[in-house]
């Protein structure tokens, strides 16, 4: 059993980024309901996404080291997106497992390259809009693309940003046969909200590790004042409340209450930008095998970040039977 506490923090915010959370509060946080055809609608996008061939297509970068060979690599999705990334192939031990790597909503500039061998080969895509996704109908910053599509289930951009990690483990399973059907996900803040969407419709991934991860519980989510792309939605909701028939569908703790991926979650208690009760709730809603590593903060500095931080890679790497 956890010990209970809470997280005082110095900061500048106009709102309590903790908002009156404790622990055991926290711990006690659950899903909204499922709605009515979420599993349908998520079941066919998968399927559509699954039977869309990849094509991909690598060009040889200047990333590679002693232990990876780093390519840019491109590869199609499910609505004939192109999606742009970088795909890292261990040099002198093959790969057993197929790692696909999420990202925040500042996109990824660059993929993550080891300096140390590991056992699996990584695929690092962008989400649409950003980076090596770029495209000029898509935006690449995260108050736009929060909102893009969100007028209906058909068009909302997470839905399309989740279908793109299926094509991601498609397209890595085409370059690296070998780890076809025995793939992991990592994703943190936006990129741990759309992989537990994503992860729940995908028996290719064996588990998973979600940190700080946004877009839990909608409907708790929108009465609590945040920074970035969480504030962006509380005010169209503000506008008009009826959007939440559309991002219950989009619900990272219904996701995860459906899930029955081993997942480990990390989790925050201090939070300007995702708030921890939506964190939370995402963790609490699984019902399979699953881990939790509390976080003193996230996205925010605080003194024993680097410590965490360090310990966190160690745990998320075990969990995910990667050796590095």
């Amino acid at each position: 059993m956890l010990p209970n506490r809470t997280v005082h923090l110095p900061h500048d915010y106009p709102f309590d980024p903790t908002h009156g959370y404790d622990l055991h509060a926290l711990l006690n946080v659950s899903a909204p309901p499922a709605p009515a055809g979420l599993s349908t609608f998520w079941q066919r996008r998968y399927l559509q996404t699954i039977a869309t061939p990849p094509r991909p297509l690598l060009h040889p970068t200047d990333l590679s080291n002693e232990h990876y060979d780093v390519s840019e690599i491109e590869f199609d999705s499910f609505d004939g997106f192109r999606v742009g990334g970088w795909i890292s192939i261990p040099r002198h031990q093959p790969a057993k497992i197929g790692l696909i790597m999420g990202h925040g909503y500042g996109g990824r500039p660059h993929p993550d390259v080891w300096d140390k061998p590991c056992n699996a080969a990584t695929i690092f895509p962008c989400a649409r809009g950003f980076h090596r996704s770029a495209r000029p109908d898509w935006p690449d910053d995260a108050q736009a693309h929060v909102l893009k599509g969100i007028e209906s289930i058909q068009t909302y951009s997470h839905g399309l940003c989740a279908a793109d990690l299926w094509a991601a483990g498609s397209a890595l399973s085409a370059v690296v046969n070998d780890v076809s059907g025995n793939l992991r996900y990592w994703g943190g803040s936006f990129g741990g909200g759309i992989g537990a969407m994503a992860v729940p419709w995908d028996q290719r991934i064996r588990r998973a590790f979600l940190d700080v991860p946004s877009f839990g519980n909608h409907r708790l989510r929108v009465t609590l004042p945040c920074t970035g792309s969480g504030a962006a939605v509380r005010t169209y909701y503000q506008h008009d409340p009826s959007v939440l028939n559309v991002l219950s569908f989009f619900d990272a703790a219904i996701h995860a209450h459906a899930s029955r991926t081993p997942t480990m979650v990390a989790a925050a208690m201090f939070d300007p930008a995702v708030p921890p009760p939506g964190q939370f709730a995402v963790y609490n809603a699984l019902h399979t095998q699953k881990k939790l590593f509390v976080r003193t903060a996230g996205h925010h500095t605080y003194p024993e970040e680097a410590v965490q931080t360090s310990s966190l890679w160690r745990e998320s790497w075990s969990w995910l039977g990667i050796t590095l």
